[in-house]
């Protein structure tokens, strides 16, 4: 960099704000080339798409115009068993169509910044790079928040109100939580809330993270009893998560050789994961058990924390209390630990993808720069989602009270948007 920026061009000192109006001049344009705008724009997209991690795992869409989407629902095709002699078919009872709509935020999500030397931006890739860098990290970073506290919704609700599908099977989508045998953390034998607790032991730790894949076992036999076909499953947890099961089978004491040692399951060797030697260190690192996917973010469960005391994410249907009023300390996380889903689970969609403008200052001589996009989210099927938390299950609770109705009423907020209410 220091090549570009030598000399009687621009000085160190000079990064921000023009030092003198000739140092700032780069030099003439001979190629007739292309303004600084146009160029950064697609850089900024192009981070977007690097950065964004949950959008490209749900159902995302782009509409050239308006606010809505309306979405249909259809019920069954009626069934005679036995059909008798002067028995008229009417049809059309049991196949009622319903539709809901996904709606727009009311209001864009922008990044935004101003600059005083606007030749740095013609000429210098570096600081123009980065500045694309963070402005689209910033809006991938909220947008990655906003679908996953939808992911969380959809896990917690039931029924579309007035939904004309049957109702569900197999201890019913009401019980479709999963957290440990215990309504007390501390004395249950599952330990999903120690899984991914820095403070934690690693046995217990250990155990967490096998009851974790369990629930994904379990969620697959739901699926498949309910006839839900689907192509991709995914299960996103925080990083600690993430490597207390990247590390099961890993030893961690001399008893742990007793009787030839023992085999790592996530390694190339078992062949669910990479050796040993890889460390897995990227956040688009992944992991695959059973046909799932594996994915780790900062922006899920105990790391999102109780974000109902602001306006952090944009209009209060994001704004959920991910630790559900429940104790979350360094060694025991009763929040939220995990959520799964499929693609289907909800939908995501933006008017005209992302934006970018930019506008010369007069009065404060400095050119104004903004990044911005119309996004909107909802609930497409709640059946397609799921949540691992780390306190009662409620097919242990003799009261259901860790249903998917006790859920909603333990700290979230305004779960029941979007047309999705118990029916």
């Amino acid at each position: 960099m220091s090549a570009f920026i030598s000399g009687d061009n621009v000085t160190a000192a000079g990064l921000p704000y023009r030092t003198t109006v000739g140092g700032a001049i780069s030099g003439l344009n001979t190629t007739g080339g292309k303004l600084w705008l146009p160029i950064w724009s697609g850089e900024v997209i192009h981070a977007y798409d690097e950065f964004n991690m949950f959008e490209p795992l749900v159902t995302t869409r782009v509409i050239p115009s308006g606010t809505t989407v309306e979405i249909p629902v259809t019920g069954t095709v009626d069934l005679k068993p036995s059909w008798d002699a002067g028995v008229e078919l009417i049809g059309g009872a049991a196949s009622t169509a319903k539709t809901f709509q996904l709606i727009l935020d009311k209001r864009p999500m922008a990044a935004h910044f101003e600059i005083d030397n606007i030749d740095l931006m013609q000429t210098q890739w570096e600081f123009r790079n980065e500045l694309a860098r963070q402005a689209a990290l910033t809006l991938a970073n909220v947008r990655d928040k906003q679908i996953y506290s939808y992911l969380v919704r959809a896990a917690v609700t039931t029924r579309l109100s007035g939904d004309p599908r049957p109702t569900m099977g197999y201890a019913d989508l009401e019980d479709l939580v999963f957290g440990d045998d215990n309504d007390t953390a501390s004395s249950g034998t599952r330990n999903l809330g120690y899984w991914g607790a820095p403070s934690a032991t690693s046995a217990t730790r250990a155990t967490g993270a096998l009851s974790a894949l369990e629930c994904i076992e379990k969620y697959i036999v739901f699926l498949q009893e309910n006839n839900i076909p689907y192509d991709k499953l995914y299960m996103a947890m925080s990083p600690q998560c993430f490597m207390d099961i990247r590390a099961l089978g890993v030893a961690r004491g001399s008893t742990d050789f007793d009787d030839g040692g023992r085999q790592s399951y996530f390694t190339g060797q078992a062949g669910l994961g990479g050796p040993l030697t890889n460390s897995y260190g990227q956040l688009h690192d992944t992991l695959e058990y059973m046909g799932c996917t594996l994915v780790k973010s900062n922006h899920v469960g105990d790391t999102m924390g109780n974000v109902s005391g602001g306006n952090t994410l944009g209009e209060d249907k994001y704004n959920l209390d991910f630790t559900i009023n429940q104790t979350n300390t360094a060694a025991l996380k009763q929040g939220v630990r995990a959520v799964m889903w499929t693609p289907e689970a909800i939908a995501g969609i933006r008017l005209q993808g992302l934006k970018v403008d930019t506008v010369d200052d007069v009065r404060r001589n400095t050119a104004f720069t903004v990044a911005s996009m119309m996004a909107g989210t909802g609930v497409l099927r709640p059946e397609c989602a799921a949540i691992v938390h780390g306190f009662g299950d409620p097919e242990t609770e003799s009261d259901g009270s860790r249903n998917r109705t006790a859920m909603r009423a333990s700290g979230f907020l305004d779960v029941d948007a979007d047309g999705y209410t118990v029916a």
